[in-house]
């Protein structure tokens, strides 16, 4: 038992569960228990076990050994999300919504109601409207999911969870994707939630959101259990120092200084594309250009442009003094310019394939020979990308699917590295990942820099603008506001500009 409370007062507890996949252990006697009407928070760096114990706890995974309780008496969860039938339910990072389909079809999708054998529409609808208002959300029940926010998508999967009469309620990274004022929502309707005695488990890498919304956060580290805290107990840099076994006082690596007569390998002139208007920069060699600005900004829209993946209307790019432009990410690369997605699992890797296939396709060119592909030379790169990014698999056969997304993270800056870039452009370089793979893909980038390597970082995370680039470039609605250099590049100056309260060459 947990904290000494008494199984009676848990409505659902991992009680020593270990968990092997084959031969290689993920979980090693861990134990938690879930209050009813509380959120509690499970955290740990990225391969910690999280998404393991979540899937254990939600009937997906069977555990190796120790015991599932369930109001207090033992028992064996039904497979394959059969324990929504018990009220326990499982909303994965990646939504499970059909997005041709309205709010109402998803909401009961494989358990329609029927009258006389025929679907009973009115009173999916209603029961639907009734569920949206309990919770706040307003949204018409015909709405397609395609046509919401992300916000709204996250609300439709919880009302999907209210419908099902949900007691337990698991959330792996809710808020990964959503703004600021999306996550207060959010929020709102997790508390309203825990009000009516719904156990709330909140899985997060947001470690200020964690201290915000939790009652209790437990902390896992390499498939052990670290502690179970009240969230009054821990600030942030506590829970982060539990994570990772370390200090993390030095989560930002110390920056060399750019030459100022550094060669511009990069310039934008006046470029007009799809959400950009007239935008300029530059981009030095072994400098770190941070873009900075709120959700919409047309930031990544400017990259796009720059890399081929959309059509640039007017404007110049050159590229080592030579104008140009790239008619395809390919054709970036072959120059020298790599641009690597933020949404890794849809863009960036294939899930279903192993760890070298993904680090070499696309600096598959280097790979080939007159008789076909050397794969000793892919070995060679696969060891020396495990060793120089710390990627770290158990397995090195796994799919790339299985590992974690820190672990993803990092695979694919070493997929990306691999081209020998005279460019690299990272949009959303930490979005997902914990605080300790942070720390490392910060050093990662400082080490590029340092090499001689021209870094463009676009992030929503303020934190990581300042605290990594040289420079940063502030935008809103498609524009450039400001340039930002020494002690400007700070919150108040980075926020001003954003909300358009500020612009280069005005007060």
């Amino acid at each position: 038992m947990l904290d000494g409370q008494s199984s009676t007062t848990l409505v659902l507890e991992a009680d020593r569960i270990s968990k092997s996949f084959g031969a290689v252990p993920v979980l090693f006697s861990v134990s938690m228990g879930i209050r009813a009407g509380e959120v509690h928070a499970l955290i740990g760096e990225n391969g910690a076990g999280k998404s393991t114990l979540m899937k254990v706890l939600s009937g997906f995974h069977t555990p190796t050994s120790g015991r599932i309780l369930f109001d207090g008496e033992e028992t064996v969860l039904p497979p394959d999300g059969g324990a929504e039938r018990l009220g326990i339910v499982l909303i994965h990072q990646e939504l499970n919504l059909a997005e041709q389909m309205t709010v109402e079809e998803n909401i009961y999708l494989g358990r329609e109601l029927t009258r006389n054998g025929v679907l009973d529409r009115e009173t999916m609808r209603n029961k639907v409207r009734g569920y949206l208002d309990e919770i706040g959300l307003d949204i018409s029940t015909s709405a397609r999911i395609a046509d919401l926010s992300i916000a709204e998508k996250q609300m439709v999967e919880i009302v999907k969870a209210i419908s099902r009469n949900a007691r337990v309620l698991i959330m792996d990274e809710p808020t990964a994707v959503l703004t600021e004022a999306e996550t207060a929502l959010f929020f709102r309707q997790v508390e309203k939630l825990k009000k009516t005695g719904v156990a709330v488990v909140f899985v997060s890498h947001k470690l200020s959101e964690v201290k915000l919304i939790a009652d209790r956060i437990t902390i896992l580290r390499d498939g052990q259990w670290i502690g179970t805290k009240d969230a009054d107990a821990l600030s942030p840099d506590a829970m982060a120092q539990m994570m990772v076994g370390r200090e993390l006082s030095d989560l930002y690596p110390p920056m060399h200084e750019v030459d100022v007569d550094a060669e511009l390998v990069l310039e934008v002139r006046n470029l007009y594309s799809s959400g950009v208007s007239d935008v300029s920069f530059d981009l030095r060699k072994g400098e770190i250009l941070g873009f900075s600005g709120l959700i919409g900004a047309g930031r990544t829209a400017v990259f796009e442009a720059v890399c081929g993946l959309a059509p640039i209307e007017s404007g110049q790019v050159f590229f080592e003094g030579r104008e140009t432009r790239f008619a395809s990410v390919a054709a970036a690369r072959d120059a020298g310019v790599a641009y690597l997605t933020k949404d890794r699992k849809a863009k960036g890797l294939l899930l279903d394939k192993q760890m070298r296939p993904n680090l070499t396709l696309f600096a598959l060119p280097k790979f080939v020979r007159r008789f076909g592909i050397d794969t000793k030379a892919e070995d060679k790169a696969m060891a020396r990308a495990i060793r120089r990014f710390d990627i770290r698999a158990r397995d090195p056969k796994i799919n790339v699917g299985d590992m974690s997304g820190g672990n993803q993270q990092k695979l694919l800056l070493a997929k990306i590295i691999e081209t020998d870039p005279q460019v690299v452009i990272i949009d959303e370089p930490t979005r997902g990942i914990d605080v300790g793979t942070k720390q490392q893909v910060y050093h990662f980038i400082a080490a590029l820099a340092a090499e001689g390597v021209s870094v463009v970082v676009i992030s929503s995370e303020m934190p990581e603008v300042i605290g990594i680039s040289h420079r940063v470039v502030v935008m809103r609605d498609g524009q450039v506001m400001g340039v930002l250099t020494g002690d400007d590049i700070n919150e108040n100056e980075i926020v001003r500009y954003a909300a358009g309260l500020k612009r280069e060459g005005r007060g």
